[in-house]
């Protein structure tokens, strides 16, 4: 699973801060890991011209699953931190949902004629 990180000019994205959300996003999504090839990580500050209010902080996260369209979750917070890890559980349930309600539509039986 490759994890990349995007991030608006008002959040340094270095090298620290690369390996804290591939960490948590490593842990949050590792029993889904083979399914999934990428999740991209978009960091932004929507206040940082104001300096005031909470949850200023967005974080959405895009996983692509093998053969599927892209899957996306945002979640904001007061921190980085936070809204990482609200993303990243986010986006493990709907990863985790999509894949089930697969399963049940290939383990149904077709209909009879």
């Amino acid at each position: 699973m490759h994890i990349q990180l995007n991030t608006d000019s008002n959040i340094e994205g270095d090298t620290d801060l690369a390996r804290e959300i591939e960490a948590v996003v490593t842990a949050t999504l590792d029993r889904l890991s083979d399914r999934i090839t990428s999740v991209e990580v978009y960091l932004a500050d929507e206040n940082s011209d104001q300096k005031v209010g909470t949850q200023a902080i967005r974080c959405v996260m895009e996983a692509r699953l093998t053969g599927f369209s892209p899957l996306a979750v945002t979640h904001h917070a007061d921190s980085v931190e936070q809204a990482v890890s609200g993303a990243a559980d986010k986006l493990e349930r709907v990863l985790q949902s999509t894949l089930d309600r697969l399963e049940t539509l290939q383990e149904e039986p077709p209909p009879i004629e």
